[in-house]
């Protein structure tokens, strides 16, 4: 059976938050992002409403507790965001890629951008004080990597995109909210997509979309890892400093 790679693409009009939560399907996620951050009961936990995500020592630290953990994904997903709009803007575009990969690409783009934007409109209308706790917009650098070049592309898109889906499985056990947790199922389902795409367009009519490197052969699901683990991967592009000294 021939193995098609397809993903959809979402409006890129997004002129409004309503319509980039539609369209990126957390609509009543958000919804209960923004309730919870507006909730009476902020000092359930006074240990994690004081480790909420800022300026610790002269860095942004990422903090701890749902918020935390939410703020560790918009980092992720800034880092994501820019590089496909990076690579949908080289200059070389069109040509290095065959329409079906000038497609899938394009659609990545449209998809992180809207889980980019959605991380920052949630955050900043559930911190308590968004001016203070928002992460900023964070600088990156891809060292020598050729966005004109396809195999460097699409090698990093895979990182990305594997390292993307071990990110948000790792991290569900530390969120405790269920409206948390269940944007974290929304967007790891859309990632996983992404990285089965990516692998297919490396080898296509292969097994790889589902390869043994990143689903445990045991228990036949991905990999999760831990914040530290991911941060160590991620932070080779990154090159905004900041801490996550509270997330394991």
């Amino acid at each position: 059976m021939k193995n098609e790679v397809r993903i959809h693409e979402v409006d890129t009009s997004l002129n409004n938050r309503r319509n980039f939560l539609k369209l990126s399907g957390l609509t009543v996620v958000g919804a209960g992002l923004l309730m919870a951050g507006c909730s009476d009961n902020d000092n359930d936990d006074p240990v994690v409403d004081n480790m909420l995500p800022g300026i610790r020592n002269g860095k942004f630290d990422l903090g701890a507790g749902d918020f935390g953990v939410l703020t560790y994904a918009y980092a992720l997903e800034q880092l994501e965001a820019d590089f496909y709009t990076k690579v949908v803007n080289a200059s070389n575009f069109n040509a290095t890629f065959n329409e079906i990969e000038k497609q899938v690409l394009t659609d990545l783009y449209h998809h992180e951008v809207v889980h980019r934007d959605f991380f920052k409109a949630a955050l900043s209308g559930g911190l308590p004080d968004p001016s203070s706790q928002l992460l900023p917009t964070l600088a990156f650098n891809y060292g020598a990597l050729n966005f004109n070049s396809r195999t460097d592309v699409l090698a990093t898109a895979k990182a990305l995109e594997d390292t993307g889906v071990a990110a948000y499985n790792g991290a569900g056990k530390l969120i405790k909210s269920p409206d948390y947790l269940l944007l974290a199922g929304k967007i790891v389902s859309v990632e996983a997509r992404h990285a089965s795409a990516i692998r297919s367009l490396i080898n296509p009519n292969s097994k790889d979309f589902a390869g043994d490197d990143i689903v445990n052969m045991t228990t036949g699901l991905d990999d999760a890892k831990d914040p530290s683990k991911i941060l160590a991967i991620a932070g080779g592009f990154i090159t905004t400093q900041f801490t996550a000294q509270f997330l394991p």
